[in-house]
C-alpha cells in the first residue's frame, strides 16, 4: 500500500486508460522490501478501465478524468495537473495511457514522465505506431528479436532518451498476438527496472 509517510520514497503517478497489467507488475514491485518508489495515485481517461480495480485493491487511489469532459487537450491536462499537484509527483509513468500528450505538459513535467513501448526503439516507433500494429510491423519486416523499451517521453512521439529495454526471440511460427504476449511480459520486468534505476540515480 501506497503510503503518504514513507521515507525517501520516489512518488509515482501511474496513468493508465485500460487493463493495467504494467500497473500491477509496478504496485508488486513498490510492495518488495527496499524498493525505491511508491504508487501515489492512478488516474484513468476512461472510467471503465480495469487498472482501476487494481488501484483500490493495493490502496492507491484511483481516479478518472474523462478526456470526454473537456473542449480542448489543453483543459483535460489543466485537469490533470490539477490532480498531480495533490500528490507531491516525483515521476509519471505512462503504462496504457492513450493520450498523446501536449508538448506544454510533457515541457511542465520535463525528464519525469516515461513510457513503454513495445518494440526495441527506435524501430517501429512513431505516431500510429502501437499495440498489434506494432508487432505485425515487426513481423512483416522479418525481424529476429522484438522486446520493450522504456524511455522518457519528449513532445516527439517515442523518441525520448532510452532508460532501458528487454530483448525477446521471435519465433518462427509466432503471430502477432503470440509475440506480443512475450513483449508484455518484458515490459512487466523493464517497467519496474527503470524506476528503480531513476530513483536510485536520484537519490532515493
Amino acid at each position: 500500500m501506497a503510503s503518504a509517510d514513507s521515507p525517501r520514497k520516489l512518488n509515482l503517478a501511474v496513468l493508465i486508460s485500460g487493463g493495467g497489467s504494467n500497473l500491477q507488475s509496478i504496485l508488486d514491485a513498490c510492495k518488495e522490501k527496499g524498493y525505491p518508489a511508491q504508487v501515489r495515485v492512478v488516474i484513468s481517461n476512461t472510467s471503465d478501465a480495469y487498472g482501476l480495480i487494481r488501484a483500490q485493491e493495493a490502496g492507491v487511489p484511483a481516479i478518472t478524468i474523462s478526456h470526454k469532459d473537456f473542449d480542448s487537450r489543453t483543459e483535460f491536462e489543466n485537469a490533470l495537473n490539477n490532480e498531480l499537484a495533490d500528490y507531491d509527483i516525483d515521476l509519471i509513468c505512462l503504462a496504457g495511457f492513450m493520450r498523446i500528450l501536449t508538448p506544454d505538459f510533457i515541457t511542465k513535467w520535463s525528464r519525469k514522465i516515461i513510457n513503454t513501448h513495445p518494440s526495441l526503439l527506435p524501430k517501429f516507433g512513431g505516431e500510429g505506431m502501437y499495440g498489434m500494429r506494432v508487432h505485425q510491423a515487426v513481423l512483416e519486416a522479418g525481424e529476429t528479436e522484438s522486446g520493450s523499451t522504456i524511455h522518457y517521453v519528449i513532445p516527439e512521439v517515442d523518441k525520448g532518451e532510452i532508460i532501458l529495454q528487454k530483448r525477446v526471440n521471435i519465433h518462427s511460427h509466432d503471430t502477432p498476438e503470440t509475440l506480443a504476449k512475450r513483449v508484455l511480459a518484458s515490459e512487466h520486468i523493464a517497467y519496474p527496472e527503470a524506476i528503480k534505476q531513476i530513483a536510485l540515480k536520484i537519490g532515493f
